[in-house]
């Protein structure tokens, strides 16, 4: 039997006009403090965003999604903050912000396969 670690997810939603407090999920982070594993993935569906606001600016988001990439893999290109330790990082991407990236409240589960259980919720939630 493999042993199951405590993860956590947030998914990652775009709100094309804050002020009407719709949003689209766009991608998902998963966490495991013990595996030292932050995995962060994204899909733009640019036909339900511009159903919402027509003029969003969707290369800003991709850059702005590639920034969370970036922060969740450590890389130098993501800045200071992709210099914390992963749970550092899983905290400040999951913070509650009222731009027009922002993330669910964090869940949480145990896995065995934490690779298999991101596939399975990205499918779910995101694609």
């Amino acid at each position: 039997m493999h042993e199951k670690h405590l993860y956590e997810y947030a998914v990652i939603r775009v709100v094309p006009k804050v002020e009407r407090e719709e949003f689209i999920n766009v991608g998902l982070m998963l966490f495991c403090k013990r595996q030292k594993y932050l995995r962060i993935e994204f899909h733009i569906a640019p036909e339900k965003i511009i159903s919402i606001c027509s003029e969003f600016d969707m290369s800003q988001l991709k850059e702005n999604l590639e920034s969370f990439v970036k922060i969740g893999k450590g890389l130098k290109e993501g800045g200071p903050i992709a210099l914390f330790e992963v749970s550092e990082r899983f905290r400040w991407l999951s913070a509650i912000k009222s731009s027009s990236i922002q993330t669910s409240r964090p869940h949480s589960g145990f896995s065995s396969d934490l690779d298999l259980t991101f596939e399975k919720l990205y499918a779910e939630l995101v694609l």
